[in-house]
């Protein structure tokens, strides 16, 4: 995970700076400048360097990629990946995508979200809203992580964020807390003790693995698989106690 900053920066500029403006209705391509996909249309690629992009409700696009800049993307939107380096995604309702990168910014999906693949961040936050389907795994460094009634295939990791599965949410490929890496010099890991919820009438298959030290609260009509590294505080109510 280390090095997946380096090589998406490069990856995005060397693609940006290369790929030719086609024709409106096809692909968008700038250096400087926000693109906008209009809504209820179709559309290829849209990327920018130093930009947001914005697409309307309803509309279906391939990829959306900024280096410096935003993505948002609005109610029942069918894309590829969306990526960008500095900047944070947003989806509306109903949003399409298989996969969602970002290193420094968060990402937050509305409501019936369906992601063919993963979420990753490196120093964001990752918000999975009612409703959603993640077909792959959610991963952060620095990030929290949080989950509503939706269902996760495949797993949790994190090294320095909070956690939460929240209230009837289902992950079916356990979750990891990762010891802070050494070789990492390019990221600043934060040395905070993380939380972790695992909140009512969750589920979370597979093993429960925390490699640093973490304070887990986990509520009494919560299922979890076989936990290692921590001791599990249970709880009940709505809300896990505050330290």
């Amino acid at each position: 995970m280390a090095r997946r900053p380096a090589r998406l920066t490069l990856a995005l500029l060397l693609a940006l700076a290369a790929a030719p403006a086609l024709a409106e209705g096809e692909n968008i391509s700038k250096v400087n400048g926000s693109v906008t996909a209009e809504a209820g249309r179709e559309y290829g690629d849209l990327s920018t360097v130093n930009g947001s992009v914005r697409v309307g409700d309803g509309a279906r696009i391939e990829d959306a990629e900024t280096v410096n800049g935003s993505i948002r993307i609005g109610d029942r939107v069918e894309a590829q990946n969306l990526e960008t380096v500095n900047g944070g995604i947003t989806l509306g309702q109903g949003v399409t995508a298989r996969s969602i990168t970002t290193v420094s910014g968060g990402v937050r999906t509305g409501r019936d979200a369906r992601i063919g693949g993963g979420i990753e961040t490196v120093n964001g936050s990752i918000f999975v809203d009612r409703g959603s389907t993640v077909a792959g795994g959610v991963s952060t460094v620095n990030g929290g992580i949080g989950l509503v009634d939706t269902d996760l295939e495949g797993g949790i990791e994190t090294v320095s964020g909070d956690v939460t599965v929240g209230v009837g949410s289902h992950v079916r490929g356990g979750l990891r807390i990762r010891k802070p890496n050494s070789s990492w010099f390019l990221i600043n890991v934060s040395k905070r003790r993380p939380r972790v919820v695992i909140g009512p009438d969750a589920v979370v298959e597979g093993e429960l693995v925390f490699e640093r030290e973490v304070t887990l609260y986990v509520h009494e009509s919560a299922s979890t698989g076989r936990i290692s590294g921590a001791e599990a505080v249970r709880y009940s109510g709505a809300r896990a106690p505050r330290e």
